[in-house]
């Protein structure tokens, strides 16, 4: 994983606007890692998650590798799935506040 995490940060240095893009996507790319981290830290298959939540095996699949967004709801009822509840932070931009650090707003 080290080597993809080299290259990646090599080519997003080389291109601004492939920086850029990837940046914007930085939310949804958020979302499946914290998915992915947490089925695994369940010792959960794609498979037994399924099957706990009605949900196909092919949409956790398509939402874990980007191809599908899901909605609220589904990402509720995963981490109820997961025995877990989801929780949603609304960060403030670095960029905008003092000094740089992050406000955190929690629903």
């Amino acid at each position: 994983m080290g080597s993809y995490v080299k290259y990646r940060d090599e080519e997003l240095k080389k291109d601004p606007q492939l920086k850029a893009e990837y940046d914007a996507l930085g939310p949804e790319y958020d979302i499946i890692q914290a998915m992915i981290k947490a089925r695994k830290s369940q010792n959960m298959t794609q498979k037994e998650l399924s099957e706990k939540t009605g949900i196909t095996q092919a949409d956790i699949s398509r939402i874990e590798n980007g191809t599908r967004n899901p909605s609220l709801e589904m990402v509720k009822r995963l981490a109820r799935g997961m025995g877990m509840v989801l929780k949603l932070e609304f960060v403030s931009d670095a960029k905008s506040t003092s000094g740089g650090e992050h406000e955190k707003v929690r629903a």
